[in-house]
């Protein structure tokens, strides 16, 4: 693994890159990290793609100024679904089309903050997308889905953020017949797939790692991940 910089329309930033070892092409997967940033699991999450035979490039949402401030901007930029946060992710996304070790086929995955992310860029030139408990869902989701890829979407029944989730994504995919994989784990909350540092404080409030889940949960994307992506 290791720090590059992708240049994006507003000026270069920062981001985890992790190749598979072998010979290549592989396909690419963009991985959008969580509200926390980048964790220390966020290079065990990249670790993982790359082993599973993709190249995993994760752009810094936050690179631009203060901590602060940048969360502050990203998430509204989330809320209104424009901004310079979806262009980074589109710049992962060409800069990993233009890489030779890069098939030519980039998915992406997301969590938390990162999983609405993965859905609202579902629409936006990708080949999967896979949201880890992407709650609340997106505003206005119907549209927000219209023209998107296959989704592979995993959810903790006991997030707090996410009551009906799994089923309301099921309407609209369903509605919309976009390929989807919907699953709801009956004993994981949010965040069930990342190691957050105060495991039993989180834990109270619906949140935590869960790690039958998350082994599901990634079995479950890299077979469809094959299936859309090749690999």
């Amino acid at each position: 693994m290791t720090t590059i910089e992708i240049d994006t329309p507003a000026g270069p930033i920062d981001a985890l890159l992790d190749i598979p070892s072998g010979e290549g092409p592989w396909p690419g997967v963009v991985v959008v990290h969580d509200a926390v940033g980048y964790p220390p699991d966020n290079e065990s999450i990249s670790q993982r793609i790359a082993a599973a035979g993709y190249l995993a490039l994760t752009p810094n949402m936050y690179a631009r100024g203060g901590r602060a401030r940048c969360i502050t901007r990203v998430f509204r930029e989330l809320l209104t679904k424009r901004g310079r946060a979806l262009d980074d992710i589109l710049a992962a996304r060409d800069h990993l089309l233009g890489m030779p070790e890069c098939s030519g086929r980039v998915g992406i995955a997301g969590f938390c903050m990162g999983g609405q992310f993965a859905l609202i860029m579902a629409p936006k030139g990708f080949g999967a997308a896979a949201p880890f408990y992407g709650t609340p869902l997106p505003r206005h989701l119907s549209e927000t889905l219209e023209g998107a890829c296959p989704i592979v979407a995993s959810f903790g029944r006991r997030d707090p953020l996410g009551v009906g989730a799994a089923d309301r994504l099921r309407a609209v995919t369903d509605a919309k017949h976009i390929t989807a994989d919907i699953k709801a784990y009956p004993g994981a909350g949010h965040s069930f797939a990342n190691k957050l540092p105060g495991q039993p404080l989180v834990r109270i409030a619906g949140f935590g790692y869960n790690h039958a889940a998350t082994e599901d949960a990634w079995r479950r994307v890299f077979t469809f991940f094959g299936e859309h992506l090749g690999g």
